[in-house]
């Protein structure tokens, strides 16, 4: 069963562009937290992995845009696991404004080790994420 986490977030004025609208970088910044909620809620702490020489970082995205955020508006960032590699963990996120689908993104977070260079996938994060995890 496919388990989902949904982060909650207003968006301020320092989100946004002289438009009024979300400045596209910043949605980046709601995937991370997003992606971090996901873990903490599954006992995941990344600060203790990093301290243990266990790093997570981003090593391809896909996003699409769909429609704006606005100041004020109140967001959900969801969070799920599509797949489970021997290094990486590919993340489906949507943000949305109630029914809306405002941005969808496909994130591949690869572990490495302290040196940089990818290293197989912990066995605490297999066991947090691979029940989620689907083909």
């Amino acid at each position: 069963m496919e388990r989902e986490s949904v982060l909650e977030k207003k968006i301020y004025y320092h989100d946004t562009d002289a438009g009024g609208v979300v400045y596209y970088g910043n949605y980046l910044k709601h995937l991370e937290e997003a992606r971090t909620e996901y873990c903490f809620e599954r006992g995941v702490d990344k600060r203790a992995l990093a301290a243990a020489g266990i790093l997570f970082v981003v090593a391809h995205l896909d996003i699409e845009y769909r429609a704006p955020a606005r100041y004020l508006d109140v967001v959900q960032v969801r969070t799920t696991v599509q797949k489970l590699g021997r290094s990486a963990v590919v993340f489906l996120q949507t943000v949305r404004r109630g029914t809306v689908v405002l941005v969808e993104a496909k994130v591949t977070a690869v572990c490495v080790g302290a040196d940089f260079r990818a290293r197989a996938l912990p066995p605490q994060i297999r066991a947090a994420f691979g029940e989620t995890a689907h083909a």
